[in-house]
């Protein structure tokens, strides 16, 4: 298949950056539905009707197209989009869009209607008859006599009637009013924001890019008229949020994927242009080459992602190829195109410090390798080649698919992803990388860490640790430590774990999952050897795997133990980066009373870290120690 235009480009210009975004909207335009309102790309199904689902084909797109008119850009196919605002809001067309009912996926996306009203009046209002003004007016209005989830939905009812207000249509200042002071109860601290109820920790990518901070942005800019003091506000919540924010990236332009929703893709770097957009007085170390290169180079790794569009040139489901087993039961073949959010910076003007600013490497002197981020109770690393995050405590507030695995891991990765569960038999299927699962059923499936009771960032020796108390049965005591790692092993960090068991369990703690091929059969990988240069191998409290991504590897560093090492094959689609992965683990078996301690390295450096090939052996070679508080801990447990 010929490369994307997309693929193609350079994201070096502004120009660059236009060209990526017509290239989205090409590839959507065959799929337009007659009367232009819907786009439909799929089949697969959503918890909402069919019609919200291509409702969103149509929507998402216009965060990009928006934003390039809004910045003096041209389209040709933009009086598509137009037609079919007119045409999907006007109830005596056949392909009206339907009225607005409770909780609905529509409101959803006018979000998106909203933003494109309010920055690109010219193309999509001054040139409407007074009757297709008064149907948009009277549709978005809708939303204000509507029960909305207590999330960040929220933000979406605002930006309807923002899209109104900047184009002197009717709109509710005070349910304006009323869903900021709401959603303002969600702030925590020092910029983030909970997505919802505080009855648990979750703050993912939605508390920033994807949703609360990208449009807390866009509202200081769009609403300054008529709220400034919140405006200022949210300038300063997003100075504070961007000095934590710039930990989940890495030199590469990568993002450490963590939470749910990431088909979105190269959304995850929607906050940086959001700055720009809002005129935010940057913070240390960042600067306008800094946050340039930040976005930019995430839309040039996405460049080396061939596989997220579809034969026709669509998005996909999935991260960096197509996969279902990721997704949720909200995800549309239209919903990755929230990712359009990211071209945000094309409203700006080219006289823009954004945009006339050289492109500055990330600022890795001025970043702590280490950095414990007490809000969201992770600790960000970037060590080893990568950045990565331990996490211990967040929870999604609802039932998601494969929750456990999109919040509950001990760890994420920006070169190697994380994996979900593709079944629920055996561990094979599981795919439980960087997570302790139990089994009570001799190994027919297995529980991994969902939710935690006690959670919390403390200090041992001078070092962040987080430590958390959870259980995968409920006469399973199970507490966690996760030590980030030393200056004098940066590939290796530490998890150390304390199991009170009163039934007969079994144990499988996973390290990061990792490209399982032959690079030169594309096999799955053989035994290693000691001059190989791809290979897997388990011997006794250990196992490594060895490809092209790098090399992953795991043992157990108490002399007295009865773990051993293996690599699991995990089933295929079960991981975000790569399709076909092997994942070294540790295992044991635990009866009935026993109180174990196990203490677990984990080893990764990814193809990406500089002469990786030639450092790997010798960093494998050199494991750590058992941290001298561990010890003690162990000891006095024993007394």
């Amino acid at each position: 298949m010929p490369a994307h235009s997309f693929s193609k480009c350079s994201f070096q210009t502004r120009s660059d950056f236009q060209a990526a975004c017509r290239s989205l909207l090409d590839s959507l335009v065959p799929h337009f539905t007659a009367g232009s309102t819907r786009v439909k790309i799929g089949a697969t199904a959503t918890r909402y009707d069919e019609a919200g689902a291509q409702l969103e084909g149509y929507s998402r797109p216009l965060w990009g197209l928006g934003s390039l008119l809004a910045g003096g850009g041209q389209y040709s196919n933009a009086s598509r989009w137009v037609q079919g605002l007119v045409n999907g809001t006007d109830p005596e067309h056949p392909e009206y869009w339907g009225d607005i009912e409770d909780l609905d996926q529509r409101m959803v996306e006018m979000c998106p209607i909203g933003y494109t009203l309010a920055v690109a009046p010219g193309a999509f209002w001054k040139d409407l008859t007074e009757k297709q003004k008064a149907n948009i007016s009277s549709w978005l209005n809708q939303i204000n006599k509507k029960e909305m989830p207590n999330t960040n939905w929220l933000w979406f009812r605002v930006f309807a009637n923002l899209g109104l207000k900047t184009n002197g249509a009717s709109f509710s200042a005070s349910q304006i009013e009323a869903d900021m002071d709401h959603l303002d109860s969600f702030y925590i601290a020092d910029g983030w924001s909970n997505d919802g109820p505080k009855s648990h920790c979750q703050m993912d990518y939605y508390s920033g890019s994807f949703a609360i901070q990208f449009l807390q942005l866009l509202y200081s800019k769009l609403a300054a008229d008529i709220d400034p003091t919140r405006a200022d506000e949210y300038r300063k919540r997003a100075v504070a949020y961007a000095k934590d924010f710039v930990n989940y990236w890495d030199e590469e332009g990568r993002a450490i994927p963590f939470g749910r929703s990431v088909t979105y893709r190269f959304a995850m770097a929607g906050f940086w242009g959001a700055l720009a957009f809002a005129d935010v007085e940057l913070p240390e170390p960042l600067t306008w080459g800094v946050v340039k290169g930040l976005l930019l180079r995430n839309f040039r790794w996405w460049t080396t992602q061939p596989d997220i569009f579809n034969t026709d040139g669509t998005l996909t489901i999935g991260y960096s190829y197509p996969n279902i087993f990721l997704s949720e039961n909200y995800n549309s073949p239209g919903s990755p195109y929230w990712c359009c959010l990211a071209f945000t910076p094309l409203a700006i003007p080219e006289t823009h410090p954004f945009w006339t600013s050289k492109e500055e490497p990330y600022p890795s002197a001025k970043v702590p390798e280490i950095a414990p981020l007490h809000h969201p109770k992770h600790i960000t690393v970037r060590r080893g080649g990568h950045s990565f995050l331990l996490s211990s405590g967040q929870a999604c507030h609802y039932p998601l698919r494969a929750t456990q695995a999109k919040y509950g891991k001990f760890a994420y990765s920006s070169a190697f992803g994380y994996s979900v569960p593709v079944g629920s038999y055996q561990l094979e299927q599981n795919a439980a990388d960087s997570t302790l699962a139990i089994s009570d059923d001799k190994g027919e499936s297995w529980q991994t860490r969902r939710q935690c009771g006690r959670f919390d960032i403390q200090e041992f020796d001078g070092q962040p640790v987080l430590v958390s108390d959870w259980l995968p049965f409920p006469d399973v005591k199970t507490e966690t430590w996760l030590i980030p790692p030393a200056s004098s092993h940066p590939e290796w960090h530490i998890r150390v774990h304390r199991i009170r068991s009163q039934r007969h369990i079994m144990t499988a703690e996973g390290a990061f999952a990792i490209h399982g091929c032959s690079s030169q059969t594309g096999r799955y990988l053989g035994l290693l050897e000691e001059t190989s240069k791809e290979g897997q191998r388990h011997t006794g409290v250990e196992a490594i795997v060895v490809s092209k991504a790098g090399a992953v590897g795991v043992l157990e560093l108490q002399e007295q133990t009865t773990r051993f090492g293996e690599v699991i094959k995990s089933d295929p689609n079960s991981n975000l980066v790569d399709s076909r992965t092997l994942l070294p683990t540790l295992r044991n078996d635990m009866v009935i009373g026993d109180d174990s301690w196990l203490v677990t390295a984990v080893f990764a450096l990814p193809s990406s870290a500089d002469r990786w090939q030639e450092r790997w052996r010798l960093a494998w070679k050199n494991k750590p120690a058992v941290p001298a508080w561990v010890t003690a801990m162990i000891t006095k447990s024993a007394t």
